[in-house]
């Protein structure tokens, strides 16, 4: 059995994606679409430099995207200094707060809110500090890390496992 390399199935993966029409893409097909081209343009050009990637944050469906993704993490009830939780989010209206949160970024008028600090307790009976970052600011920082990841992605070494999507160092061999 012929196996493939990474860029021959990233590109098999950019043809399915890019056989649907556009307006019938979910949200996610949109994202990893870029994520997919972004990581074969840095995997294809490793010298290439991405000098616009301030407006990609900002795309409807990248928006979307990041607060799904934020929405489902196992600290999402938490609010930051702000008090702001999901559900206020989804009650007054999810749509709008992302298009606030859009404008500002696209007006550069954005600025992340200072972080809550709680004292959590570890196992040995101590504490560690934890921040939490308002609603917003976990959207724009999601937001940012799926545009970016795919670019440094391609820059690992296949050896690599720690802090990498889909692996750990667990998995390693090394």
């Amino acid at each position: 059995m012929e196996k493939r390399s990474i860029l021959e199935k990233v590109q098999a993966e950019i043809e399915i994606l890019e056989q649907k029409k556009r307006k019938d893409q979910s949200t996610q097909d949109r994202c990893r679409l870029l994520q997919l081209k972004l990581y074969q343009k840095a995997k294809q050009e490793s010298k290439f430099k991405f000098y616009i990637l301030y407006d990609k944050i900002s795309l409807s469906y990248i928006m979307e995207e990041a607060y799904r993704r934020c929405k489902s993490r196992k600290g999402s009830k938490t609010p930051g200094v702000d008090g702001l939780t999901f559900k206020q989010v989804e009650d007054t209206g999810r749509e709008a707060f992302l298009q606030t949160i859009r404008e500002e970024l696209q007006e550069h008028r954005y600025k992340p809110q200072p972080v809550k600090r709680v004292m959590i307790e570890k196992e040995n009976g101590g504490h560690r500090p934890l921040g939490i970052p308002t609603i917003k600011d976990r959207i724009v920082q999601q937001a940012c890390k799926m545009v970016i990841e795919p670019i440094f992605e391609a820059d690992f070494n296949e050896s690599s496992y720690g802090f990498r999507p889909k692996r750990s160092a667990k998995r390693s061999d090394g």
